[in-house]
């Protein structure tokens, strides 16, 4: 077995109301969020408080910069993030850079983030990325089209909260494409050429809560155990995202966020099952066992198809916009990140990653 480090929360609060231990965390307080989660920012319990609420969806430099300007003029204690992955991403970088004068290119990369002076707290409220438990921070480079992505353990939070009511509004079409990104952590890094296995323990956890709660918390938002199962399976997932990380699956789907600007959950859920067939000559019996958590029989590109669509995922690229004239370029692009394409179990040429885009047009 090779040496990993696991990185993980100095602390974790996990359950019903959870959110509300926060507020034994009393200082100046910058909460990052989504025009939707600051409606939550009062359950935090905290009183010296200042949202700010313009994250998006795929958020870029210039939301970053924006993001870091208004902390400066808060000089925060404590940085909250709170939200989905995109948000939790910001608001790492944002408790590591506020106070310092590097940069987003100072601090690409591994290791190069100098340290950090506020406290960090990751509040989830959805059930997918698993940021809360890591130690990346992704954003987007508008003019290459591409991710720039963070990794310090200066970005692991001294908090995270894991509260499933926090969950109960997200629409089920979101709960399903959540919940499969958080599978799909946990597959790519048990699949992967450098698994480990306790990671896979983790991977098996994640993937086994996925087929068990995933279709009750979408049938059901207000279903608790689902919601809360689904929020350990993004916990677990992220904590796979650290000494493994992802392989093709991910590669593949971000070019689907950065270009076409499909929610970054959606994108996964698309690729997913091309990608799961593709690496099953290379890795049949964990293949199998993803198989077996998720109650897939028969063809496993079909049977893991309609597992996602079953949920309510739109799984053609063409009804979210996409021409097929993009997708030499999508290939192109997703080729290119060999830190996720060289992790893949089996190599996928550039060719065979268009014919993935082509299946799923």
């Amino acid at each position: 077995m090779r040496n990993i480090t696991i990185h993980l929360p100095k602390r974790l609060e996990i359950g019903a109301g959870a959110v509300a231990k926060v507020g034994a965390m009393q200082g100046r307080t910058f909460v990052l969020a989504t025009p939707h989660t600051a409606s939550f920012a009062d359950r935090l319990g905290l009183s010296d408080v200042t949202v700010f609420s313009d994250i998006p969806g795929e958020p870029d430099i210039a939301c970053l910069d924006a993001a870091l300007a208004a902390a400066r003029d808060v000089r925060p204690d404590i940085v909250v993030g709170l939200g989905g992955g995109s948000v939790m991403d910001v608001a790492k970088l944002v408790a590591a850079m506020w106070d310092g004068d590097q940069t987003l290119r100072d601090v690409a990369g591994p290791n190069k983030v100098a340290g950090r002076r506020s406290a960090l707290v990751q509040v989830a409220t959805t059930a997918g990325t698993g940021s809360e438990a890591g130690i990346r921070a992704l954003i987007t480079d508008p003019v290459a089209g591409s991710k720039i992505a963070v990794e310090s353990p200066h970005l692991i939070a001294d908090l995270a909260v894991l509260d499933p009511e926090l969950t109960f509004s997200v629409p089920p079409a979101v709960t399903a494409a959540t919940g499969v990104d958080a599978m799909a952590h946990c597959v790519e890094a048990f699949t992967n050429r450098n698994a480990h296995p306790v990671i896979d323990g983790f991977a098996r956890m994640g993937i086994d809560l996925v087929g068990r709660f995933l279709a009750r918390a979408v049938q059901d938002g207000t279903d608790t155990e689902a919601r809360e199962g689904m929020m350990l399976a993004s916990f677990y997932g992220g904590i796979c995202l650290g000494p493994v990380n992802t392989a093709a699956g991910h590669a593949l789907a971000y070019p689907l966020g950065t270009l076409l600007h499909l929610p970054h959950g959606l994108a996964n859920a698309i690729i997913f099952p091309h990608v799961l067939a593709f690496n099953q000559p290379v890795a049949e019996a964990k293949t199998a066992e993803v198989a077996r958590a998720l109650g897939l029989s028969g063809d496993l590109a079909g049977a893991a198809h309609r597992f996602c669509a079953d949920m309510g995922i739109e799984m053609r690229l063409s009804a979210h916009g996409a021409t097929e004239d993009q997708l030499a370029r999508f290939a192109s692009d997703a080729h290119a990140i060999r830190r996720l394409m060289d992790n893949n179990p089996r190599d996928m040429s550039e060719a065979e990653v268009l014919a993935i885009y082509h299946a799923a047009f």
